[in-house]
């Protein structure tokens, strides 16, 4: 909606600079001021309607690239805005729609608070994350296991698991900072997960360890 309200100012001040070169000149000759008033009055609050669409666009383009890049290949990443959020009675944090195939598509909506956290994550040293950015840097994660193929929510919340290092680091974060994100998710949020989403062969040895280097059992608890 915002979106339509700024495109609607910016045409109006279009309208009225075109207008004023039309007629810079009145009938007698002299010369017409420049409509600086009036082209503020509607370039002011164009520019305020566009500036949280634009922001949006721009994190959309920095997950865009970390999923894309975690899976090798693009993917679509999507930000709910308020006004969906506020029509939105589900409980998930983000989610992935399947084809009439079955398959997964390479596009994704991540849902307004998920975004939001991940908004403050980007934008934060990445040396202390609450516990809400560490979930959703996670939820970016789990859904581009989704968009890599992996339909089995347990499945992919394993595979999210052992590549949430990789895409803390795509983010912005070092390698350590990186593996503290992934432990903490690890051990304080997926134990308490719903059953669906948990597996005891998600662990060192389990038959969904990948044997990945930034897994986050490869580092003894306290290590």
């Amino acid at each position: 909606m915002l979106t339509w309200v700024a495109l609607g100012l910016a045409a109006g001040a279009v309208a009225v600079v075109a207008r004023w070169a039309l007629g810079r000149y009145d009938s007698l000759g002299r010369r017409r001021s420049f409509p600086v008033v009036a082209l503020l009055l509607l370039a002011v609050p164009a520019v305020a309607a566009a500036t949280p669409g634009v922001l949006r666009w721009r994190e959309e383009r920095a997950l865009e690239s970390a999923a894309s890049r975690l899976v090798g290949f693009p993917v679509e990443v999507n930000c709910q805005s308020f006004g969906g959020a506020f029509v939105d009675a589900g409980a998930e944090l983000g989610y992935v729609a399947y084809g009439l195939d079955g398959v997964p598509e390479r596009r994704t909506l991540i849902k307004y608070e998920a975004c939001a956290n991940l908004r403050a994550y980007l934008g934060s040293d990445k040396a202390s994350p609450t516990l809400d950015q560490v979930v959703a840097v996670h939820v970016l994660t789990h859904e581009a296991m989704h968009m890599a193929g992996l339909t089995v929510e347990a499945a992919a919340e394993c595979a999210a698991i052992q590549r949430d290092a990789v895409m803390a680091g795509l983010l912005g974060a070092d390698p350590a900072e990186a593996a503290a994100l992934a432990q903490t998710y690890w051990r304080t949020v997926y134990p308490r997960m719903p059953e669906e989403y948990v597996t005891g062969d998600c662990r060192r040895g389990g038959r969904l360890d990948e044997r990945l280097a930034d897994a986050p059992w490869t580092v003894p608890a306290g290590g």
